[in-house]
């Protein structure tokens, strides 16, 4: 599925690699053109597909967007989930539906990815022990 380029594609990946730098948090963007059923219900269910309930600290977070159906959410786990506010992710959301609203869905993403990025080393920061356990690739995904 072509929804970005190739640059698009990369500007992404490495803005998942710049988030993921102080942080021991693993993120991931997921990519769709439609989204069928509830938004938040789609989310988890590619969580679970794309594996990200496996990092050892709990610690995925994925973003996910319906292009065509222009709708989009942020998941994160339950090692988060335990330790953050529950507006934790709002700011982000907000931030990114700014840029979306103008057709900026690439910006759009990238700027969810640094937010994300900054928030979660304040509770997961950088361990020099760590690996990158989640692809920083952008998963597209059929709309089925």
């Amino acid at each position: 599925m072509a929804v970005f380029n190739d640059d698009e594609q990369q500007r992404i990946r490495s803005a998942i690699e710049s988030a993921e730098k102080d942080t021991s948090g693993q993120i991931r963007v997921c990519i769709e053109k439609t989204c069928s059923e509830d938004v938040l219900d789609r989310a988890a269910k590619y969580f679970h597909q794309l594996d990200m309930h496996k990092t050892r600290l709990r610690n995925g977070v994925l973003i996910y967007v319906a292009t065509v159906d222009r709708k989009f959410a942020i998941i994160g786990d339950a090692g988060i989930n335990k330790v953050v506010p529950g507006n934790f992710w709002d700011n982000t959301k907000e931030e990114m539906l700014a840029q979306f609203k103008y057709g900026n869905v690439v910006e759009g993403i990238v700027t969810g990815l640094k937010i994300a990025g900054e928030s979660l080393k304040k509770f997961f920061p950088y361990q020099s022990d760590g690996s990158n356990e989640i692809a920083d690739d952008v998963a597209f995904m059929d709309g089925e």
